[in-house]
């Protein structure tokens, strides 16, 4: 018989704590009064035991017991993993929009590698 928690997946926005993501679920609704589609996002702490999963990843999360303050999900699996040059990329796109070109040299030295 398969439990009843709930399961919820969203994108690794954070993982800079020891063995916790920050998850961003987004979901589509319809506004109430005037039937427009609006994205509404929320952030979940889970619980990343591998401490293994970077920035931008797809993952399934679960509920599960309250293991601290905030955090009451856990990471039930991956999705779509991306690597760690990827995560890098994002990272310094969000910072600053000047930092493209340096996130395309990144990209570039990464496929060098390979």
């Amino acid at each position: 018989m398969p439990n009843k928690r709930r399961r919820l997946v969203g994108r690794v926005v954070s993982d800079k704590m020891d063995k916790t993501v920050v998850v961003e679920v987004t979901t589509t609704r319809q506004h109430p009064l005037y039937g427009k589609t609006i994205r509404i996002s929320k952030k979940f702490l889970a619980h990343d035991e591998s401490n293994a999963i970077p920035v931008g990843s797809i993952v399934r999360i679960v509920e599960s017991r309250p293991i601290s303050k905030r955090k009451r999900w856990a990471v039930e699996g991956v999705i779509i993993r991306v690597s760690e040059a990827e995560a890098e990329v994002a990272a310094i796109e969000a910072e600053a929009p000047e930092a493209q070109a340096a996130a395309a040299e990144l990209l570039a030295a990464e496929g060098d590698k390979e």
